[in-house]
């Protein structure tokens, strides 16, 4: 056997002890010479640590380095969710290589694009619904499964050393209304032909049972719409055709109009017309057409289901929507639920409308949602079928994770590996000696969308910002002449800091005396130098504002030479 045999190997660079921002890699080969597959490209929502970035996605400067090296042999898209396409525009260019998807997905991709100024051309290969494709040395197959997004798939990735099961995000439900089902037989088969490895969603891997079906909302949904004595309006994920579906098909049963609010609602809808998902509807209005239906005929369909303060549904709330208003008596259905971190603007917004008289109905109340997710029940019956030897949970908080390694053991994989992202696991290996666990580790971080352009989380403009909202700013301009002497009064400027200190001194009195004191404190010398003029009037106004504040805000010290 040589120093390298050849091994099939995974490596998340996202979306391991996180939910979101999805990018796993499989590598094949010997260690020096691995060839990379990458399936999916997604981002994460920034949370309020991080004020001012928009999105989080993956670091790629270790594929970036194998595209150098001729080693990445193409990245495969699994569904159209922004969690696991959502940085394909952004990232697409350090990569450069060829993308393989199906149907709906390649459609929503490419509206998406068009829709980002400058987005680059990106090279699709479409496979087609449950096809296959070879991307050598892998050879890989989609596998239909049910979620909450049309034309989803798990991939079933074959080499030369053995098959592996990327499950991507899958759920077991036989009337999803819009969308692929799990096919038991299909899966089954794959276990008879024997899975040596299954990397698999572990979303709800705490949550016991099976998830209801699709059908069983849109039953729920249909009640409470035909009930409905004034507006309805319903806000869910832009991406769940299914939903969409639904709630039109609801609305046409009671002579309603739907109305349609939000873009990225009018991008989905457009591209499941093309795809004939919404066949036997008539046409949505758009929002400009809501004001002239009559209250108990129209049906608004908002995105803005996880708070988002630009959506539709935070405007209308807010009572700022230019076209889409709400009155006491009319309802609101939240058909989704609130992903961990968004519980506070979402609770923000049921709130303002409960204060406008508006009835708010959530999943607390009604089957008004289904997770797109496999519960403990599903992922017992995915085990059944493939009966992996290896078990690689993904797609989980560190919680789910363990819920769900402990659960692959007790049906029967018999080796079960832990990771997080950045983490090689050897799946297996040409020396039958070699057993699947983590072998060694690859550059893994985030790179945060900052308006338009891509920085590290390292930046210095990160920490910076935090501080800033914390402490505020305060920025000083002083004028010297080449003698050292103080030129006119100096401009002084304070953001974001309490207008008055302790004791009911105005800060900017504060601020304005350990300026003048520092600067007739300076030796001569001192004041010929501008850095040394900017250090000391710094740490003099940082003091004396901490002393009469308690925080010590930024500051920012220009020194003019005249």
């Amino acid at each position: 056997m040589s120093k390298w045999p050849d091994e099939l190997v995974f490596a998340p660079l996202g979306g391991v002890g996180e939910i979101g921002m999805n990018l796993g890699l499989y590598g094949f080969g010997p260690r020096n010479r691995r060839k990379w597959l990458a399936v999916d490209l997604g981002i994460s929502f920034a949370p309020p640590e991080v004020p001012g970035i928009d999105l989080i996605m993956p670091d790629v400067s270790f594929l970036e380095d194998q595209v150098d090296a001729g080693n990445l042999v193409g990245l495969v898209i699994t569904h159209g969710h922004e969690d696991h396409i959502g940085a394909l525009v952004d990232l697409w260019p350090r990569l450069g290589c060829t993308v393989y998807t199906t149907p709906f997905t390649h459609a929503l991709a490419e509206v998406r694009r068009l829709g980002e100024p400058g987005a680059p051309k990106i090279p699709f290969h479409v496979v087609p619904t449950g096809g296959r494709v070879r991307i050598d040395p892998f050879d890989v197959e989609f596998l239909p499964v049910a979620h909450s997004i049309p034309d989803s798939h798990a991939l079933a990735i074959r080499t030369p050393l053995g098959l592996v099961v990327h499950t991507g995000d899958w759920k077991i439900d036989p009337t999803p209304v819009v969308g692929n089902v799990t096919d038991p037989a299909r899966f089954s088969a794959l276990g008879d032909e024997g899975v040596r490895a299954v990397v698999c969603d572990s979303t709800n891997a705490i949550r016991d049972g099976i998830s209801p079906s699709e059908v069983d909302v849109q039953g729920v949904l249909a009640e409470l719409i035909a009930a409905a004595p004034h507006r309805m309006a319903v806000t869910t994920f832009a991406s769940n055709v299914a939903r969409i579906r639904s709630i039109a098909e609801a609305a046409m049963k009671t002579g309603r109009e739907v109305v349609l609010v939000g873009r990225a609602m009018e991008r989905v809808v457009s591209v499941a017309r093309e795809q004939h998902m919404l066949d036997g509807l008539p046409p949505f209005r758009p929002a400009d057409a809501y004001g002239f239906l009559p209250r108990d005929k129209v049906v608004a369909i908002l995105t803005g289901s996880q708070g988002e303060p630009r959506a539709a549904l935070a405007r209308i709330a807010d009572d700022d929507h230019p076209e889409i208003a709400l009155s006491p008596g009319d309802q609101v259905i939240f058909s989704s639920r609130t992903i961990p971190g968004n519980e506070r603007p979402v609770n923000r917004i049921i709130n303002a409308l409960v204060l406008q008289g508006v009835k708010v109905i959530t999943d607390r109340d009604a089957l008004v949602h289904v997770s797109g997710h496999p519960r403990r029940g599903e992922l017992e019956q995915m085990y059944q079928w493939l009966r992996p030897q290896v078990s690689v949970p993904v797609h989980g908080e560190p919680l789910h994770l363990a819920e769900h390694a402990d659960l692959a053991r007790r049906m029967g994989a018999r080796e079960v590996v832990r990771l997080v992202d950045g983490d090689v696991v050897r799946l297996v290996s040409a020396d039958p000696a070699l057993v699947a666990e983590v072998i060694e580790e690859l550059p893994a971080g985030r790179l945060y969308k900052d308006g338009q352009v891509l920085i590290g989380a390292d930046d210095p403009a990160v920490a910076e910002r935090r501080r800033l909202s914390f402490s505020g700013l305060v920025s000083v301009a002083v004028a010297m002449s080449a003698k050292g002497e103080v030129v006119g009064d100096p401009m002084i400027d304070l953001s974001g800091l309490p207008r008055h200190g302790i004791g009911g001194k105005p800060l900017d009195d504060v601020v304005e005396e350990a300026v003048l004191d520092c600067l007739d404190g300076l030796p001569k010398p001192r004041r010929r130098d501008p850095d040394a003029v900017a250090e000391s009037v710094t740490r003099a106004v940082r003091g004396s504002v901490n002393a009469a504040w308690g925080k010590k805000p930024l500051c920012h010290v220009l020194v003019i030479t005249v």
